[in-house]
């Protein structure tokens, strides 16, 4: 017999660390790409972007034991993918050969 409450737990941690893994990625990359190329594609700039995506990080990894629905997880998840999706291929396109 499975039980309910022993799922919902793995759907909220892998859930947790899907976010968190988001979150990393998200940081990384805009540690890689150059400063110029963000002010190029009309974007905040890169420091603007390290300082959102770092908070929205340290939130994650500080209050790891919350709820992934917790307010401040959903801002720093939401911020993580508006970069993913709009900022990092304006940049990617400015910055390839």
């Amino acid at each position: 017999m499975f039980d309910i409450f022993l799922i919902e737990s793995y759907v909220v941690l892998a859930a947790t660390f899907i976010a968190l893994g988001v979150k990393v990625f998200a940081f990384v990359n805009a540690l890689l790409w150059p400063a110029e190329a963000y002010s190029a594609a009309n974007k905040l700039s890169k420091p603007a972007w390290l300082a959102i995506l770092g908070v929205a990080l340290a939130a994650q990894v500080i209050l790891i034991q919350s709820s992934p629905l917790m307010f401040l997880h959903l801002i720093g998840s939401v911020a993580a993918i508006v970069y993913l999706v709009d900022v990092r291929p304006a940049v990617a396109a400015l910055t390839r050969r």
